[in-house]
């Protein structure tokens, strides 16, 4: 940033939806997107249509997907150090720090959307359960984590039994980087695995319901989200039929 405290100049490039203008389904560019928002920076957003990928996008950034980013006419293309380089510019006192303080709010459901992708993938009826019961595996351990309380929740005075958490997200009640990166892939699987394999996550985990319902309130996500329709279209050819 100059300094003189002028805003930067920020253009986000995100992937365009099947119509060539609206929001496309993709997780990384939505984590971006989100990033940006939190950070309460003003920024422009482009939508690129990969099918007629415009010349000036190309010599911008040949060979590039997005999402990718300019910063003061500077081109970023790497998701993660996209991120690292946003918490380090935009920092406080202007702007707020977003990194998560608890390490394992980094790690915590990063397995759900290889076990996702597997699962419908698979054309095999045979594997099917066993690969439902991975998926369900790995959002078990998400639901732990997001229902066992975080350090600043445990009173270590009180002689009381040790209480679940009640947060909204992964770190607390605040978004966090942790949370850009995996809610827009959880709610992917949420979407994908309903419509193609009639999965829906258990009712009984109901840290991830809780997390869910609280991120459909935050504007930060709902409305940087392909509608539901894109993500499914997304996924028409992804999705493979079960052979009988």
């Amino acid at each position: 940033m100059s300094s003189n405290g002028q805003e930067p100049e920020i253009e986000l490039f995100v992937k365009a939806g099947s119509d060539g203008e609206s929001i496309g389904n993709c997780p990384f560019s939505q984590r971006l997107f989100m990033i940006l928002w939190l950070k309460g920076v003003v920024f422009n957003v482009t939508t690129v249509d990969l099918k007629r990928k415009p010349a000036d996008l190309h010599n911008l950034a040949p060979g590039t997907h997005p999402p990718f980013l300019t910063f003061n006419g500077e081109v970023k293309t790497d998701v993660n150090k996209v991120e690292e380089f946003l918490e380090d510019v935009l920092s406080p006192p202007k702007y707020p720090r977003l990194a998560a303080r608890q390490r394992e709010s980094n790690t915590a459901g990063n397995d759900i959307f290889a076990k996702f992708s597997a699962y419908i993938k698979n054309t095999r009826v045979e594997a099917n359960a066993a690969l439902e019961k991975g998926l369900t595996k790995a959002m078990q351990k998400l639901d732990d984590y997001l229902t066992g309380p975080l350090p600043e929740e445990i009173d270590a005075d009180s002689m009381e039994e040790e209480k679940g958490s009640s947060r909204s997200f992964l770190d607390g009640n605040e978004l966090t980087l942790a949370d850009c990166n995996l809610l827009p892939k959880l709610h992917i699987v949420k979407v994908v695995a309903k419509k193609y394999r009639n999965y829906d996550i258990p009712s009984e985990m109901a840290g991830v319901w809780r997390y869910l319902r609280n991120a459909y309130t935050r504007d930060e996500f709902t409305n940087t989200c392909a509608a539901e329709s894109e993500i499914e279209t997304a996924y028409k050819d992804v999705a493979r039929r079960l052979a009988k």
